[in-house]
């Protein structure tokens, strides 16, 4: 619950190092996944290549399906229960990974965690239960930090770990994520009262079609779910293709990609830690969503026609000033539902997570294979043309984002709460 002096402290702290562990968690196991998987396979990489791809897959599924599930349970009976539960069930599901003895049982723990990986979205709702709505972006851009040095820190850790053993990143994440779940259960307090909670849960709601009707049911909120949809789409060519654009075009190892992900996380953690406070609160959300799409537009062009490493590395921190959408974003989204409403509203952005997952990278790896494929013969040939396609379906997002993206006044069950605080 917000009070005059905003949210409270030791409670968003535990927010912070909720995401960030998770996502430390699940970057130590990225590295050595595909391993595992190969050793599965009998070392046929090409076999393995597909079962990798059908992982993701299914992960990518289970969040479409689940996000809303998970989002209207903690509209019902809080926001504490399912993060403890996802905490606990997303550590549990590491250590079946851990002791998998073959690649179904793998593939079952995959599939798990796709399930009970709610943390992001519980606690973007979490910080939109304790945090005015003029703070939201400031706080909500503190997770995109912690995300971003999560993805600094994991694939590295994961990396040395499974030197020793491919299993042993995997044990790691586990005593992480269940640390954090029994830290969590002495000292993380409910944020979501009982009076403000949903009356009962709706199965109605419960699901991707469900939840579209909340969208439908808030003035504007529609615009802002197909802009965040465009992003999400265009966003994932940077996880599809850039370990391979990078290794075509610049000759680059695994030393080489390794750095230039670790330097975007940074310059991201930088902005969404660092900046997007002052930056909103001068500018407002809206004009900050739009430089956010506006700065991936040039990033995308940017990495598309990118001649050299070096120039890579130059647009890197323009790339990183995207990081203002989504914070600014989240905040205008937060404050077109009810408090009642903000978990079942993250589920609703799981899902878009999800579906995007299901077709983006496959998408963004066909036109790279494509314009690729005969680089003597095609008139066409451009190693950077799934970057460009990112930067146009931006582009799209942006023009959008112009029309529909603007404040609104708080609900009046948050207006109440405020001013009686």
């Amino acid at each position: 619950m917000t009070d005059a002096r905003g949210p409270r402290a030791p409670a968003v702290a535990f927010i912070l190092v909720t995401v960030l562990l998770d996502v430390l968690a699940f970057g130590i196991i990225a590295p050595v996944l595909p391993q595992l998987i190969v050793e599965f396979e009998g070392g046929d990489a090409a076999s393995a290549a597909e079962h990798y791809g059908l992982f993701a897959i299914a992960w990518a599924a289970m969040q479409f399906v689940f996000s809303p599930v998970l989002g209207m349970l903690s509209d019902r009976y809080g926001r504490r229960p399912v993060l403890l539960i996802s905490l606990t069930g997303l550590g549990l599901d590491y250590i079946l990974m851990a002791l998998a003895p073959t690649l179904l049982w793998l593939f079952i723990g995959r599939v798990i965690s796709g399930i009970t990986a709610a943390t992001y979205s519980t606690a973007t709702a979490y910080i939109a239960d304790v945090t005015p709505p003029e703070k939201r972006a400031q706080q909500f851009g503190l997770i995109g930090a912690a995300f971003g040095l999560g993805f600094i820190a994991g694939p590295a850790l994961g990396g040395v770990l499974g030197e020793v053993d491919p299993r042993l990143p995997f044990w790691v994440a586990a005593a992480l994520t269940l640390a954090n779940a029994l830290y969590g259960w002495f000292v993380l307090p409910e944020s979501l009262p009982p009076e403000r909670r949903a009356h009962a849960f709706q199965w109605s709601k419960a699901n991707p079609v469900g939840a579209l009707k909340l969208v439908q049911s808030r003035a504007g909120l529609g615009g802002l779910v197909a802009v965040n949809f465009l992003y999400i789409v265009a966003h994932y060519v940077l996880t599809a293709v850039m370990v391979l654009y990078a290794a075509y075009r610049y000759e680059w190892g695994p030393r080489e990609v390794g750095l230039a992900l670790a330097f975007i996380g940074l310059c991201t953690a930088i902005v969404q830690g660092g900046l997007v406070g002052p930056v909103v609160r001068r500018l407002g959300e809206r004009r900050a969503v739009l430089l956010g799409l506006g700065a991936a537009v040039v990033a995308y062009t940017g990495y598309a026609f990118a001649p050299s490493g070096a120039w890579l590395y130059a647009v890197v921190p323009i790339g990183a000033l995207s990081g203002f959408y989504g914070p600014a974003l989240a905040s205008l989204m937060t404050q077109r539902v009810d408090p009642h409403e903000q978990g079942q509203l993250q589920g609703v952005n799981g899902s878009l997570l999800g579906i995007s997952g299901l077709f983006a990278p496959g998408l963004f790896t066909f036109v790279f294979a494509a314009a690729i494929r005969h680089p003597h013969e095609s008139p066409l040939y451009l190693p950077g043309a799934p970057f460009f396609l990112a930067a146009l379906i931006a582009l799209a997002a942006l023009v959008l984002a112009w029309r529909v993206a603007h404040r609104t006044a708080a609900p009046a069950a948050v207006a109440d709460e405020t001013a009686t605080a």
